[in-house]
Protein backbone atom coordinates (compact mmCIF):
# COMPACT_ATOMS: atom_id res chain seq x y z
CA UNK A 1 0.00 0.00 0.00
CA UNK A 2 2.93 2.35 0.51
CA UNK A 3 3.65 2.23 -3.21
CA UNK A 4 0.41 4.14 -3.83
CA UNK A 5 1.93 7.12 -2.03
CA UNK A 6 4.55 7.24 -4.80
CA UNK A 7 2.55 6.07 -7.81
CA UNK A 8 -0.47 8.37 -7.53
CA UNK A 9 1.52 11.65 -7.42
CA UNK A 10 3.84 10.32 -10.13
CA UNK A 11 0.90 9.52 -12.43
CA UNK A 12 -0.61 12.96 -11.79
CA UNK A 13 2.73 14.57 -12.61
CA UNK A 14 2.98 12.61 -15.88
CA UNK A 15 -0.59 13.58 -16.78
CA UNK A 16 0.15 17.26 -16.20
CA UNK A 17 3.34 16.96 -18.28
CA UNK A 18 1.47 15.35 -21.16
CA UNK A 19 -1.19 18.07 -21.01
CA UNK A 20 1.46 20.79 -21.09
CA UNK A 21 3.19 19.13 -24.06
CA UNK A 22 -0.11 18.80 -25.93
CA UNK A 23 -1.14 22.40 -25.43
CA UNK A 24 2.36 23.61 -26.34
CA UNK A 25 2.15 21.65 -29.60
CA UNK A 26 -1.28 23.09 -30.41
CA UNK A 27 -0.08 26.61 -29.60
CA UNK A 28 2.96 26.23 -31.88
CA UNK A 29 0.88 25.01 -34.87
CA UNK A 30 2.17 21.43 -34.85
CA UNK A 31 -1.23 20.11 -35.97
CA UNK A 32 -1.94 22.60 -38.77
CA UNK A 33 -0.92 20.76 -41.93
CA UNK A 34 -2.10 17.18 -42.31
CA UNK A 35 -1.83 17.00 -46.12
CA UNK A 36 1.82 17.79 -46.85
CA UNK A 37 3.51 15.00 -44.81
CA UNK A 38 1.61 12.26 -46.59
CA UNK A 39 2.50 13.76 -50.00
CA UNK A 40 6.24 14.19 -49.35
CA UNK A 41 7.19 10.62 -50.38
CA UNK A 42 5.52 11.17 -53.74
CA UNK A 43 7.57 14.24 -54.65
CA UNK A 44 10.63 13.96 -56.86
CA UNK A 45 14.07 13.67 -55.33
CA UNK A 46 15.37 17.24 -54.89
CA UNK A 47 18.97 16.05 -55.32
CA UNK A 48 18.35 14.57 -58.77
CA UNK A 49 19.33 16.86 -61.64
CA UNK A 50 17.14 16.54 -64.73
CA UNK A 51 19.07 15.62 -67.84
CA UNK A 52 22.15 14.48 -65.94
CA UNK A 53 23.48 11.09 -66.99
CA UNK A 54 23.02 8.34 -64.42
CA UNK A 55 26.02 7.32 -62.41
CA UNK A 56 28.08 4.71 -64.20
CA UNK A 57 28.46 1.29 -62.68
CA UNK A 58 31.98 -0.11 -62.42
CA UNK A 59 32.92 -2.24 -65.46
CA UNK A 60 32.23 -5.93 -65.13
CA UNK A 61 35.03 -8.37 -65.55
CA UNK A 62 34.48 -10.85 -68.32
CA UNK A 63 34.86 -14.51 -67.41
CA UNK A 64 38.03 -16.17 -68.60
CA UNK A 65 37.29 -19.17 -70.88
Amino acid sequence: MNILVVMIPLSILLLVGAGIAFFWAVDHDQFDDFDTPRLLPLLDDPDAHPGAPPEEAPPREEPVP
